[in-house]
């Protein structure tokens, strides 16, 4: 039941995080974050390399969001079905708020990926099912409880299967817990606090995923002694860790061997961001990748490779889309006409409506159907920003709806769709926010071309006018928020009207070679194939490495 491929002198991987989005039929997701540790376990699996996953079997999942008659988004939350889930009979506790939390364990490795199993409070009869309920749903608490769950739950899962895992890659701040727990099993085995924190850094490696204050939380110390969280440890000893307020971000620094972002620009950028503190090591650059084998269509793939004809399966990718819209938002969109897709998660700071910042330039295009653009999003069900965002969206739906479509409820299925039916990929986050996005990447593959600011990976593999659009970058000295928008607004429409609008009506040649070019670009550099060597090349075998040559040391 619980075997697991080891490859030839690769150490063993144990990767925590919060969500995982392998397939829309196990919806434990809400965006990129899962998306990413999705495609890295399919990777994972592809290669053969030694990896383990562990996360939270969400009971009603994230969020299924529609809009309403009034063009307002509002939630709606189901229980889930699991049913091909294994059920591996195996459970774990955690002492959370004066109880012992009881978790049942399930299996997932069905789904192309390297096995993930799932940690679950939810199970019928369970009185704690409020804990593992939703993602990122809830209150304070429950967010701290499921961390729990995943962290010191995840390390003591780890031990019943008999898993010796030699590296614990924490995918963001939410498994610091784990941290925590491995402290506590040393310190238990005598060591003292201070030596069992610099044996543990030795075995954890940590990567952070977003530069937005929102996505680096942190949490009262009062909160996380009311729930248990300290796992035996003191205030000062948790202080030393995390700080105070208690920085989850801070901690997973602290106690990793190694750190990474996920570009080359966000790696330089959580260095300015988090380089000043005492205890932290470099933070290095890894960049995304995303897998192919789920968002590259194969005929393209093919076709490239072998040198064929690839505009005639674009087309016929762009009419599925242009056939799912008629079908959901009953607007027949046109074939011949540009179409743009916006597909992310609904942040204020990724920019959604900037298209529509100047309505007087924008506005003959969309009235004549020049120019086509599809949105689908999705915003945290408490984001009253983001939710307002999408209702101005509908609004511009409403207003053009010939030419502007929103669609609802995204997910993989949709995203898929979009990747790979639409002719241009719009990506307009303010820099340096954007930490990877890749959506984008799932685009280029596709020989969708990205028209984008230079943020995250972009930077790394767009070059403008050749396979894809970078809007102008700023010469001079810092943007405010309202100067770099407007600035970017101008360079947008000047970059659209002017170079991507008259190459698509005027140059297809030139146009396929782009998308050509593009493809070429991003199916290796941009790929979770790269991705996951990189991880295991430049951070778990190093890693391991150090903590032999340590033990050795204190052998001789």
């Amino acid at each position: 039941m619980f075997n697991y491929c080891i490859g030839p002198g690769l150490p063993q991987v144990a990767y925590f995080c919060m969500e995982y989005g392998l397939s829309t039929s196990l919806p434990i997701y809400s965006g990129g974050l899962g998306i990413l540790a999705g495609d890295y376990l399919k990777a994972a699996r592809d290669l053969g390399r030694p990896v383990v996953a562990i996360g939270i079997l969400w009971r009603q999942g994230y969020t299924n969001q529609y809009i309403d008659q009034d063009g307002q988004p509002y939630d709606t939350f189901a229980e889930q079905n699991f049913n091909d889930l294994e059920d591996t009979g195996v459970t774990v506790q955690v002492r959370i708020r004066g109880e012992d939390v009881v978790c049942k364990v399930w299996r997932c490795d069905t789904l192309g990926n390297a096995p993930l199993y799932l940690l679950d409070a939810g199970y019928p009869g369970s009185p704690h099912a409020w804990m593992t309920r939703r993602l990122y749903g809830g209150e304070k608490q429950d967010r701290v409880a499921a961390e729990m769950i995943l962290g010191i739950g995840g390390v003591r899962l780890l031990r019943v299967l008999g898993i010796d895992a030699e590296v614990y890659h924490f995918n963001e701040g939410h498994a610091v817990f784990a941290g925590v727990e491995l402290i506590r099993e040393k310190m238990n085995a005598g060591l003292s606090f201070d030596h069992a924190w610099n044996e543990t850094r030795h075995q954890v490696v940590f990567t952070t995923h977003t530069p937005v204050a929102a996505g680096n939380e942190v949490h009262d110390h009062a909160l996380l002694q009311h729930m248990e969280a300290y796992n035996s440890l003191t205030y000062d000893q948790m202080r030393d860790l995390g700080g105070d307020p208690f920085s989850m971000t801070v901690a997973g620094l602290r106690l990793s061997f190694m750190a990474n972002g996920v570009s080359k620009l966000h790696g330089r950028t959580a260095q300015r961001m988090w380089g000043h503190l005492e205890s932290i090591p470099l933070i290095f650059s890894i960049t995304n990748g995303v897998h192919s084998g789920t968002w590259q269509d194969p005929r393209m793939k093919e076709a490239f490779e072998k040198r064929k004809d690839i505009w005639s399966i674009h087309m016929d990718n762009k009419r599925k889309l242009i056939d799912y819209i008629e079908k959901y938002n009953k607007v027949k969109l046109r074939e011949d006409a540009l179409l743009i897709g916006f597909a992310r998660r609904a942040a204020e700071y990724k920019r959604g409506d900037l298209i529509f910042r100047n309505t007087a330039i924008i506005e003959p295009y969309l009235a004549t159907g020049r120019i086509q653009i599809v949105f689908s999003s999705k915003a945290h069900p408490n984001d009253g920003m983001g939710k307002a965002l999408i209702a101005r969206l509908v609004q511009f739906e409403k207003k053009y709806p010939n030419s502007v479509i929103f669609i609802e409820n995204y997910n993989m299925d949709i995203a898929k769709l979009l990747v790979q039916g639409c002719d241009i990929w719009l990506n307009n986050p303010r820099r340096p926010q954007e930490a990877s996005g890749t959506s984008g990447m799932k685009a280029a593959m596709n020989g969708v071309l990205n028209l984008s600011v230079e943020d995250g990976w972009v930077g790394e593999g767009v070059q403008s006018g050749i396979n894809g659009w970078l809007l102008d970058f700023h010469p001079g000295e810092a943007l405010s928020e309202h100067e770099q928008d407007e600035w970017d607004m101008q360079s947008l429409y000047r970059v659209l009207l002017q170079e991507v609008v008259p190459t698509y009506y005027n140059d297809r040649k030139r146009w396929v070679e782009m998308m050509i070019l593009s493809i070429d670009m991003s199916r290796w550099q941009f790929s979770a194939h790269r991705m996951c060597r990189e991880y295991f090349d430049l951070m778990y075998t190093p890693t391991v490495n150090n903590a032999r040559n340590l033990l050795a040391q204190e052998t001789v």
